[in-house]
């Protein structure tokens, strides 16, 4: 699959998970909309991460000729997603909300941030 074709998919996935983390980050928690919409954002946060796994690094030190630390996110996502998700199950709320709160300043608010970095992706979009 073509870069461009990866990034349209990332990009399809991850901006709804930014609005969706920010209701859930807002909303009443363990009503039937926040279990919802959580697994929609999990699902998507998912996909998102596997998808930038296929996406060689651009900018930076490389491992392997295609990580980058911005790969770090991806990781820190497949980690996160389900282990959160199974402290909610196993009822350990705390660490659930602390998962939570971690993917999504992480993974969503750092990780956006960086890709309006000169020499990036949205950077060559929004800037150029």
């Amino acid at each position: 699959m073509e870069y461009s074709e990866l990034m349209l998919i990332h990009l399809v996935t991850v901006v709804p998970c930014f609005f969706i983390g920010t209701i859930l980050l807002l909303i009443k928690k363990g009503t039937n909309l926040h279990k919802k919409l959580g697994l929609v954002y999990m699902i998507l946060m998912m996909i998102t991460a596997c998808v930038t796994l296929f996406m060689p690094a651009h900018l930076g030190t490389r491992v392997l000729n295609h990580f980058g630390l911005i790969h770090s996110f991806s990781f820190l996502t497949i980690y996160t997603v389900p282990t959160a998700y199974i402290a909610a199950k196993k009822g350990d709320i705390k660490s659930h909300k602390r998962k939570m709160i971690l993917l999504y300043f992480g993974a969503i608010i750092i990780a956006g941030a960086f890709t309006f970095t000169p020499g990036r992706y949205l950077y060559e979009i929004f800037f150029r």
